[in-house]
């Protein structure tokens, strides 16, 4: 089984992400021009570290996979941890006499330290062991998806997720992923009208501090729900500039 990877600069999270991983036959990490040493950290654990110009959530995972020498993958982001049951799970899979298309994880997902529960965070499945053969990363350039020709199962071991420190880590990532998110949906023909940026922002507060039971939260919940909120109304506003620019069209 090939552990996979993708990384830009993630020097700060990868060596407890790789560490998780020594168990997997073969760890694959695909950087895509890190400057903090990333590489260097992973040739520490593996040979199979490839530098592949950025293209995309999708496409980059996607290339991952297909540098892969097995089959049977495992995509692990440079701020998960493999648990000690995922892994035994895993390894009882690939000895056993047959396997699903694609498997679903739980995430236990942590902001600050604290794990959040509720906010739509818990148990937040996600397919990330597949058959490559029977699945593969779809193209999306943000929220991508495993595209799965056959059965998928669930999982019950947890992959760990420390997704953010604080809302200082929250920032830029909402301006990356809100960038691609605009980019995507205007190439798909969306537009952006005032109803879209008055009430899609709300609308996604109300849906993860009430409707996903935020407020159980407690603060973090607060803070996960305004950010949400935030980032519905900057790819949005995204959109629309991206629809105004010069010889777009004005709509």
């Amino acid at each position: 089984m090939s552990a996979v990877v993708i990384a830009l600069d993630e020097g700060k999270n990868i060596v407890a992400c790789l560490e998780s991983l020594r168990w997997a036959d073969e760890i694959v990490v695909v950087d895509s021009g890190s400057s903090d040493g990333t590489q260097e950290i992973a040739r520490r654990y593996t040979d199979k570290v490839f530098d592949v110009p950025w293209k995309g959530f999708g496409p980059q995972k996607q290339a991952a996979v297909e540098l892969a020498s097995h089959d049977v993958v495992l995509n692990v982001d440079c701020d998960e941890r493999v648990t000690a049951e995922l892994a035994e799970e895993i390894g009882a899979i690939l000895s056993g006499p047959g396997m699903a298309a694609a498997y679903t994880v739980p995430r236990r997902t942590f902001l600050g330290g604290k794990e959040i529960r509720h906010c739509g965070w818990y148990p937040d499945r996600t397919t990330r062991l597949f058959d490559r053969t029977r699945a593969r990363f779809s193209a999306d350039l943000v929220h991508e998806r495993v595209e799965v020709s056959g059965d998928t199962a669930p999982l019950k071991g947890h992959l760990l997720h420390y997704s953010f420190s604080g809302i200082g880590d929250m920032i830029p990532k909402i301006n990356l992923y809100s960038d691609l998110s605009a980019r995507q949906k205007f190439e798909r023909g969306r537009r952006c009208g005032i109803a879209d940026l008055l009430l899609r922002p709300a609308f996604a507060f109300l849906k993860t501090y009430v409707l996903r039971l935020g407020f159980l939260d407690g603060v973090e919940g607060v803070v996960i729900s305004a950010t949400t909120s935030w980032l519905a109304f900057a790819k949005y506003a995204k959109l629309r500039e991206l629809s105004r620019a010069p010889g777009k069209g004005r709509k």
